[in-house]
């Protein structure tokens, strides 16, 4: 039986998840975490056999739970489910310590099929994100600008070129004005550019915003 820990912020996706894996006889969802502190707080106390992470929490970033999870547990398989593309975090995400990742686009049945993979102790990638792996492990002298970025750094660069202003950056991720204004102005610098319009720009020539 895979023991497993669903962590999101909406209760509406941590429902529809259970409802999905309900009838799976070998997966059971035996806990559910809405913020990266109480994440880390239930990954310290029950031993899980995987986590199902979302990305996006408020205050404390899906890659910065997976990082701090790395540390209690390394051995812990994480397997991220995220609204976002796989061009904009997969990589990231792997990099960092993730055994997968699944856009919550996919079907029922491929979550299943990966749930299962990942806490057999493999990876699981999908056939496009592998192609993109190999192109960019041939291209690695070439690393684009982005990846020059933190792993807030680069959230904050994909709210605002994907037309959120400062504000609205701010309330999302639980942080205030000040901080958001200073990753922005950290981001424009590493990237040579001058205003929100060139990092959209940015964003859509590299398939990082829709």
């Amino acid at each position: 039986m895979i023991k497993l820990l669903i962590a999101d912020d909406h209760t509406i996706v941590r429902e529809g998840l259970k409802q999905i894996l309900a009838d799976t006889p070998d997966i059971a969802v035996v806990g559910e975490a809405s913020s990266g502190q109480e994440i880390i707080k239930r990954v310290g106390a029950i031993d899980y056999d995987l986590i199902l992470l979302d990305i996006s929490l408020p205050g404390m970033s899906g890659l910065d739970v997976l990082k701090q999870i790395r540390l209690l547990k390394p051995s812990l398989p994480i397997l991220i489910l995220s609204m976002y593309p796989e061009e904009q975090y997969a990589i990231r995400a792997l990099r960092a310590g993730a055994s997968g990742y699944l856009t919550k686009e996919s079907a029922s049945e491929e979550l299943i099929n990966a749930i299962r993979k990942v806490a057999r102790g493999r990876k699981y990638i999908t056939a496009s994100l592998a192609e993109k792996i190999a192109f960019d492990w041939d291209k690695e002298e070439r690393r684009p600008l982005h990846d020059t970025l933190s792993d807030r750094e680069y959230q904050v660069f994909c709210m605002i070129a994907s037309g959120k202003t400062v504000n609205e950056v701010s309330k999302l991720l639980s942080l205030s004005i000040k901080t958001i204004s200073t990753h922005r102005a950290r981001i424009l610098k590493k990237m040579s550019m001058k205003n929100n319009a060139q990092l959209t720009h940015y964003a859509i020539k590299h398939n990082l915003v829709e």
